[in-house]
């Protein structure tokens, strides 16, 4: 599982192939002991939590690179290599 972008402690990564259990694009973010999926078009947790301001910070760098996530999101679950995404700063 790639890590695309990593900032405030967060990181963000992208599976391959995981379009079964959340069908909608998503990502999925950690922070030390919490993990969550998020969803790219809404910013709304799939599963799992963030701490409050964690979640925010992952929501607005969701609104800034909704269009690279998506190209991301195509590239994974077809099982290429995901690219890189600048970090919130």
């Amino acid at each position: 599982m790639p890590t695309i972008s990593m900032f405030y402690g967060i990181l963000v990564l992208m599976y391959f192939y995981d379009d079964k259990k959340h069908s909608s694009p998503h990502i999925h973010a950690e922070f030390g002991e919490y993990t969550a999926a998020i969803e790219i078009e809404s910013g709304e947790i799939l599963a799992g939590s963030l701490p409050k301001a964690k979640m925010k910070l992952v929501q607005a760098w969701i609104e800034i690179h909704r269009e690279d996530l998506l190209a991301n999101w195509k590239l994974a679950v077809a099982g290429e290599p995901v690219f890189k995404i600048d970090p919130l700063k």
